[in-house]
């Protein structure tokens, strides 16, 4: 440590780290999972494992919301890079100093450098989110990007390795030092043993109260809202008034529209019958986000941008993009990979697609993936049991339709229309609506 105040420590630059790992804890872990999850380019961030690594990170500054050091990139030159925090609101901070208070192994355990999954728990059932998450940690660098780049990422590597060994440094960022916190944690604790006949607290509502407010019925909901019909446009964002640097209008006006967009899909599916038993669907990831908002995207250079930010080609966001359109997630998830097993039945389908038929497609492939012989198409069975069509285009295999519950139906429709550097049979075999196959399961 290099200084310290109240409201700031300064750490020692920590020497290289080749062939270590940046997070041994969990809480170190949960830090590197917030900056992955929230950073867009993911070039940027093993520029930054690498600066990291190599020892390019200076002294860290920690103090409230803010971290902050200067790295060097490999020409040697510096840039001041600083991270940024959301600090704790007064009520949270009393909130969780009750928690901890009421708990001594929690306090304990932080003084021993350890950060107690239960604390982190019983913090979040108090309302008070002590590990950042998605979109929580902020970055600015003199160089200028408005995302992670590579300086703000090694730093943000490099705080890893420190939370480690000190959790109180999280502490620190969320807004309250090491010697505060445990001087009023001593503090709550000792009023919490006063003998009996001190003051306590306010009393609470009589229980024949509470009953008398419970039978006389629940409170009335309010009507919902109406449906919006149709999406604005979105926000004028000229106004006149140039952007801040590093600021793209033009992109945060396509963000702007699509959340505006999907937000009234949203309302109309939650007016809809039926909606409360409906199952939640679970939230999308990095790759399925980008891709959603790049099938919606007005200009390529969008879709490109999207695909630098997750680490993929144009082509490769090119791909995803029709498969999005033709079945969202389910078809995105059968584009990059097939069913761990195939369902039972699969099979047996697909032997009896073409049965009695005297034009049959020569199949030869498995797990999940059956491919003509000659013809640059193939079908593909996903973990429901249903069948996917692609067609070979420009040396890719591309998704050529929506899925199909019959193996014929799917290849016909892969076999039908559309341009690639395809040979054989044009506009599908005789009887493909049809249900004896000669395949092979070669691989």
């Amino acid at each position: 440590m290099s200084a310290t105040t109240p409201d700031e420590l300064v750490l020692r630059a920590l020497p290289p780290a080749r062939g270590q790992g940046f997070a041994a804890t969990w809480w170190g872990r949960s830090w590197l999972k917030a900056l992955e999850d929230t950073a867009l380019d993911g070039g940027r961030l093993r520029q930054g494992r690498r600066h990291a690594r190599a020892g390019a990170v200076g002294a860290v500054s920690v103090r409230p919301g803010r971290l902050t050091a200067v790295v060097r990139g490999r020409d040697g030159v510096g840039h001041r890079a600083d991270v940024l925090l959301r600090q704790l609101t007064a009520a949270e901070w009393d909130r969780f100093l009750h928690t901890v208070a009421g708990e001594g192994g929690h306090i304990a355990a932080l003084l021993d450098r350890e950060m107690s999954p239960q604390l982190v728990a019983d913090a979040e059932a108090a309302g008070v989110d002590l590990l950042p998450g998605i979109g929580d940690l902020e970055p600015e660098c003199e160089c200028g990007e408005w995302d992670h780049c590579a300086h703000t990422a090694a730093l943000s590597y490099q705080v890893a390795r420190l939370l480690d060994a000190d959790p109180f440094l999280l502490l620190l960022l969320r807004g309250r030092g090491e010697r505060e916190l445990t001087e009023e944690v001593q503090r709550r604790s000792a009023a919490g043993a006063a003998p009996a006949g001190a003051a306590g607290p306010p009393p609470g509502v009589p229980a024949a109260e509470a009953f008398a407010r419970w039978a006389a019925g629940p409170v009335p909901l309010p009507a919902p809202p109406p449906a919006v019909p149709e999406p604005g446009a979105g926000p004028a964002l000229g106004g006149g008034v140039p952007p801040a640097d590093g600021l793209d209008v033009e992109a945060l006006a396509f963000l702007v529209a699509g959340t505006a967009a999907r937000c009234a899909r949203l309302l109309a599916a939650a007016l809809g019958p039926g909606h409360a038993e409906a199952a939640v669907p679970a939230p999308l990831g990095l790759w399925e986000d980008a891709v959603r908002l790049a099938a919606h995207a007005p200009e390529p250079r969008v879709a490109a941008r999207l695909a630098r930010g997750c680490g993929r080609s144009p082509v490769e966001m090119e791909v995803a993009v029709r498969a999005w359109r033709f079945g969202g997630r389910a078809a995105l998830a059968v584009l990059d990979a097939p069913p761990a097993t195939v369902p039972a039945g699969a099979l047996d389908l697909l032997a009896s697609a073409w049965a009695g038929e005297d034009t049959r497609p020569v199949l030869r492939g498995g797990g999940g993936r059956w491919t003509v012989v000659g013809a640059g198409v193939q079908v593909r069975c996903d973990a429901e049991g249903r069948w996917w069509p692609f067609r070979k285009e420009r040396g890719r295999w591309w998704p050529a339709g929506p899925a199909e519950t019959d193996p014929a139906a799917a290849l016909n429709a892969a076999l039908g229309g559309g341009d690639g550097d395809r040979t054989g049979t044009e506009g599908g075999f005789p009887g493909a609506s049809r249900r004896q196959a000669r395949f092979s399961n070669t691989g």
